[in-house]
């Protein structure tokens, strides 16, 4: 296991543009792009993030599909009849079409006042982490650089903060931060 220092603020991604992967449209359910576009088109930023845009890259089959956005889980709600808000420790909307569910997360930033609605119990454990953010910020908050590319609706470009892209290629998992403070938070990771 290898780790990625966390980096500051101002990173700028690599951009791989439609040429230069394999990701297609052909690759992602209907009602996940339904769910990307209406994003899109709502004045959003929409990008298909995590599991599924690795397992693509590996020529596999995704599970499933998560969206993140700049919108918030209200706004979502607003653009979906069939859209239900979940979670406490952090809020997602998932967007239902029949058996199939499209978890929508809010970009996340790191909780850094205190009157951020943020918690941890006594184990270093986040209980609550509703602070939102940008794409900037969100990606350092991901677990691994190979979960940290985003797929961008609106130029079907890949946005790279972390050379994930090349460590799905090497098939080499590299942890983003701190590996002790990383597990704590979250230990089914």
């Amino acid at each position: 296991l290898v780790t990625h220092p966390r980096q500051t603020k101002g990173a700028k991604p690599r951009v791989l543009q439609r040429a230069e992967h394999p990701v297609s449209r052909r690759n992602i359910s209907k009602s996940a792009l339904k769910v990307l576009y209406r994003l899109h088109k709502s004045g959003h930023q929409a990008f298909l993030v995590g599991g599924c845009v690795r397992d693509i890259l590996l020529g596999l089959h995704p599970k499933d599909f998560d969206v993140a956005t700049n919108a918030t889980p209200d706004e979502v709600r607003a653009l979906f009849h069939n859209c239900r808000l979940i979670g406490r420790r952090f809020r997602l909307a998932h967007v239902r079409f029949g058996k199939e569910i499209i978890e929508v997360a809010t970009f996340r930033a790191a909780a850094n006042h205190a009157d951020d609605d943020h918690a941890h119990d006594d184990k270093g454990r986040i209980v609550r982490d509703n602070v939102y953010g940008t794409i900037e910020e969100d990606v350092w908050r991901r677990d691994f650089t190979c979960n940290a590319l985003y797929y961008n609706i609106a130029d079907f470009s890949i946005w790279d903060y972390t050379g994930g892209f090349e460590h799905v290629q090497q098939k080499r998992i590299v942890l983003i931060g701190d590996p002790e403070v990383r597990m704590r938070e979250d230990p089914v990771r």
